[in-house]
């Protein structure tokens, strides 16, 4: 199905509103001396009604719900210390305050439809339940990080990695294994006290970031771990409130602990068992699904192959890295344009636009990834400056999907009131919240993203409308079939009224 070919969702009250717009406009055009009052009241309206959630009706209780969360957002807007202004890394603090936080952490939020494997669940975790497994070896790299493995016998040495030592034994010689634990931590967390010293780049943050990744992979290839990681994830994003998942990963090998190596299928029948266990065991998750993500010089056969294998579990395909050092899309040309020859369909979910390098090859990817009939964009920081891209990208109903801390994060934009997808909201476009790589930021879950968007971009004007749309948005623009999406939304549906009634009756 190409682009012009998309179901267009047509917005509500669109020919009333064109109409009503009109004749303000006239009315202002021809009217001299003082503006009427009513023709303000009317332009005010209008413009609020475009906004996602804009045109979302509210219940009594859910306008009750709204007026207490309104005037809560006053108070901490008019804080001295106002945390979306501040990196994240600063503002966390004050947000573990929020009493806004506090209600988005029990708002149903849906679906989680932008979130990396290997930062699925909590450093935390990792640490205090991963590495006390017998077998987990550590080695200290030349480059001041950190590599695991879990081994019956001490590892070979490899360039980066001269000495590997048995972390229980090592941890045992610590005077402080508290302190230790923690500084393991620090190795697989973006996360620090003093964020723009510690990072006075892109470049400096990029590189810290992929290490990371790189430090966790020997932890959560493990095949045993492997399992009771995506379990753990599914549970981590559940008690957020989450109720369906679809999860980028690039399907590394897993391994056993003699050595031998899983093939891709393994992995993949093993994502199916465990979300089919966890579904089973918490009937308030609707599941999971993959989009088969690999880096950019990798090419699509291999992902054509997972789908027709499991149809039901692989939604898609990405390529993923940074995109500002990496090919740009229409390199790969040739690659993307093999299921359409071979006659198959590979959807395709595409990061694009996560870059502030307006008008470099780079920045072209945001219209190269809706010609090559993108499902939904991953990041798209930069289509607000594509006024085309951003036409063909409503009309066509592909949902952007808006990662604010992470654009912080990786240095795109320091005070999120800032971030461009305060354009986006305004006009009502096709938009998800997702939270890209938590565990390397320090969350779990949605609520923090949900947070910055909320209270920082979408600012006063963002009410309790907006977050409903942005929860039914996250099903709407899933990869379910439109059977399991009906019945994601009845199940979501039912989950918010219980919200709405145990958080809206002591609340005038």
């Amino acid at each position: 199905m190409t682009l012009q070919n998309k179901v267009v969702l047509p917005s509500r009250g669109r020919y009333t509103i064109t109409l009503q717009l009109a004749a303000v406009m006239c009315c202002v055009t021809v009217c001299g001396g003082t503006p009427d009052p009513r023709q303000r009241e009317t332009m005010m309206h209008q413009e609020a009604s475009r906004q996602i959630g804009g045109r979302v009706h509210l219940t009594g209780a859910e306008q009750r719900l709204d007026a207490h969360l309104r005037k809560l957002k006053e108070q901490e807007m008019a804080a001295a210390q106002f945390p979306p202004a501040f990196h994240f890394f600063k503002a966390r603090p004050l947000i573990h305050k929020s009493p806004i936080f506090s209600l988005l952490q029990r708002m149903p939020k849906g679906a989680a439809l932008h979130i990396h494997s290997s930062s699925l669940v909590s450093v935390d975790w990792l640490v205090k339940n991963i590495t006390y497994r017998p077998h987990c070896y550590i080695c200290f790299t030349w480059g001041r990080s950190v590599r695991f493995v879990f081994s019956s016998r001490r590892p070979f040495p490899t360039w980066d990695c001269l000495y590997w030592q048995l972390l229980k034994n090592l941890r045992a010689n610590m005077v402080d294994p508290t302190d230790f634990d923690y500084s393991l931590m620090q190795n697989l967390t973006l996360f620090t006290e003093d964020p723009d010293t510690t990072y006075p780049s892109q470049d400096a943050v990029w590189e810290r970031f992929e290490m990371v990744f790189v430090a966790i992979a020997g932890l959560v290839t493990y095949a045993p771990v492997f399992k009771d990681f995506l379990y753990k994830g599914l549970e981590q994003l559940f008690h957020d409130n989450i109720m369906y998942l679809e999860l980028r990963t690039g399907l590394s090998r897993t391994y056993e602990l003699d050595g031998s190596i899983h093939d891709k299928a393994w992995s993949l029948r093993t994502y199916q068992e465990v979300t089919q266990q966890f579904v089973a065991e918490h009937p308030g998750f609707l599941g999971a699904r993959l989009i088969i993500s690999v880096h950019r010089y990798t090419a699509v056969k291999e992902a054509i192959q997972m789908q027709k294998d499991f149809p039901e579990l692989v939604a898609g395909f990405d390529l993923v890295g940074r995109e500002d050092r990496g090919r740009p899309l229409w390199f790969f040309r040739e690659a993307l344009s093999l299921p359409a020859e071979l006659g198959v369909t590979l959807p395709y979910f595409f990061h694009a636009g996560e870059t502030d390098h307006e008008g470099t090859e780079v920045d072209e990817n945001i219209l190269d990834a809706l010609l090559f009939n993108t499902t939904r964009i991953g990041h798209g920081y930069a289509l607000a400056h594509h006024p085309l891209a951003k036409e063909l990208s409503r009309n066509g109903n592909v949902a952007v999907e808006v990662c604010p801390i992470s654009n912080q994060v990786l240095k795109l934009v320091s005070d999120l009131r800032n971030h461009p997808a305060a354009v986006l909201m305004s006009e009502g476009h096709p938009m998800v919240v997702s939270s890209d790589d938590p565990s390397l930021f320090g969350t779990t879950g949605l609520s923090y993203d949900f947070y910055e968007v909320y209270v920082g971009i979408g600012g006063l004007r963002a009410n309790l409308g907006t977050l409903k749309e942005l929860a039914i948005n996250s099903i709407r623009y899933s990869s379910l079939p439109s059977q399991l999406k009906e019945r994601g939304l009845a199940m979501w549906q039912r989950t918010w009224d219980k919200f709405i009634s145990e958080n809206s009756y002591s609340n005038p």
